[in-house]
This record gives C-alpha cells, structure tokens and sequence, in this order.
C-alpha cells in the first residue's frame, strides 16, 4: 500500500535551496486549516452579501410602503370630496324632489344599511403589510358606499324626471331661475355677522352683488303680493306662487309692478338698488316654502330666462 510519511517543499534561490518538511500530520493539519479558513471566509462572505441584500431589499419594501401609503392617503383625500359632493346633491336632490312635489327619500334609507359576516381583505391584500392591508380594506368599504350612494341619486334623479315629465306644467310656476342675470354671490343663506351692527344673525336670503339698475326677474310664475318702500327692505317686492312658495326681492332702485299683479317667469318686475338698510348696489333675494325660509342657490336650476 501507498502512504505519504512526510511532504517536502522546496525553493530555490540566488542564495540555495530551501526546504521545508512536514510530517504527515502536520500535512493533514495544514490541509484542515486551510479547509477550515476557506469556509469561514465563505461564510463571511455569504453573510456580508446576505446582509447587504437584505438592506436593499428592506429599503426597496420601505419605498414601496411609502409609495402604497402615499396613493393611499390621496384616494383617502379622494374619496373625502367625493363625499362631500354627494352630500351637496343629496341636498340638491331633496329641493328639486320639492320642486317637483315629490316627498324627500327617507333618512332610514339613505344611510344604505347593510349586513353578513365580516368583511375580510380581498386576497390581492394578503402578502402586504397589516397596516397597508387594513387601510385597503377600509378603501374597499368606502368605495362600496360611495358607489351605492350613486345609484341611489341616479334612481332618484331618475324618478324625478319621469314625474316632472308628467307634470311639467308645475314648472313655470315654482322659482326655478336666478333673479338677475351674472353678478357675484355675495352674503349667503344662513348665520352671519350682520355686516352694519355686526351683531351674529340667521340671514334668510342670498345677497348677489350687481350694479345698480340690473332688470329682477320674476323666478316663477305668481301675484305680486308687495311692492312698495318699508324699512330695512326698502323698496322691496313679495311674489305668491303656487304649491306653497313666495319669493321676496329686496333694496329695490325701481319697483315695475304692483300689488295684485299677474307676472309671468322671467318678466322683469324691477331695477336693483341700494334702498333700505344696505351698505352697497345689491339684490337680496329670499324663497320661502309654506312659510319656511329656503336656500335660494338650491333652486338656481336655470341661469338664464326661458
């Protein structure tokens, strides 16, 4: 049988010849060591190389995160306004429904409510982090609100139509077109600081700033129930129109009508001033429904005569 006893290295030099032995031990010793130090530096190497794909990694996850919560908040910031306009043409729906002589829909309803088990994330949701999958979540929910809340004004709208096309003889005779033609709105419907004593009141009207001498028109078909000069009004005009409405038109430069007169939509019946407790050339301008004082920019259907 063949075996090594001893390994003999040597070098030559300039000088002579070196050598150097070792036995067979020693050889198997060097050879482990080197072996050993070999995986260890792999090691070390492996580990250096892992971490630093780890810290990309986790610094990829992190921008992706904030990339993720960034669209996040702005679909939040979305779905807010779209929120808010809904809530304008619930209000919208509500006078026109009024305007047609149709009952408002019922609060109960509107709330939508639904009902089952849990609402789990979708499974697009499942390899995120719980913080993003929960925010997702809610998204979803709000977006299926939202959604159900549409079709519930495209239903009403849609119904609303039908019945004003059944009764569109009603329309001439309900306010339904500004006052004057332009202008700028001005102090609007509900509290303000009365702007001469600045004491905080409920302002019944929409003020609409226009030169002196802008034609009012009638918004509706109606009697004419005032016109004269009284008090804060000034020269001021009252129109009675049918299914429960009045208009009022107030600060008057020139009244072109009188009591007990018949006036048609889109007639001019005056002349915009500044008569009466006012600080400047405007129109105020009030609707009222069976009594009850109503915002005048909800039934601005029409910006023009017809």
């Amino acid at each position: 049988m063949f075996s090594i006893k001893n390994i003999i290295i040597q070098k030559e030099t300039n000088a002579g010849v070196s050598q150097w032995h070792f036995s067979r031990a020693k050889s198997l010793l060097l050879i482990a060591i080197s072996i050993f130090l070999s995986v260890i530096l792999i090691f070390i190497s492996a580990e250096i190389l892992s971490k630093y794909l780890y810290e990309q990694r986790i610094s990829e996850l992190r921008s992706n995160y904030n990339n993720v919560s960034l669209n996040i908040e702005k679909l939040h910031k979305k779905i807010k306004e779209l929120d808010e306009e809904l809530q304008i043409l619930e209000k919208k729906d509500s006078a026109i429904r009024s305007y047609a002589g149709m009952p408002e829909i019922d609060r109960d309803i509107r709330k939508l409510g639904i009902g089952g088990y849990p609402v789990k994330s979708g499974k697009y949701f499942d390899n995120l982090a719980p913080a993003v999958s929960n925010e997702l979540a809610a998204l979803e929910l709000n977006i299926e609100k939202i959604s159900r809340e549409i079709n519930l004004e495209l239903n009403s709208y849609s119904s609303i139509y039908k019945k004003v096309q059944e009764n569109i003889h009603r329309i001439n005779k309900i306010p339904s077109i500004r006052p004057v033609e332009g202008g700028y709105l001005n102090s609007t419907f509900g509290f303000r600081n009365d702007p001469i004593d600045n004491v905080r009141r409920f302002h019944h009207g929409q003020d609409i700033t226009v030169k002196t001498g802008t034609p009012v028109l009638a918004p509706a078909d109606g009697i004419v129930k005032r016109a004269y000069y009284a008090g804060g009004f000034g020269n001021h005009i009252k129109i009675e129109h049918e299914s429960g409405y009045t208009t009022l038109f107030a600060h008057l430069s020139k009244i072109k009508v009188k009591h007990g007169q018949k006036v048609k939509r889109g007639e001019i019946i005056g002349l915009t001033g500044n008569t009466g407790r006012s600080t400047a050339p405007h129109l105020h301008y009030e609707i009222h429904y069976n009594g009850e004082p109503q915002n005048p920019l909800d039934y601005f259907f029409s910006e023009t005569r017809k």
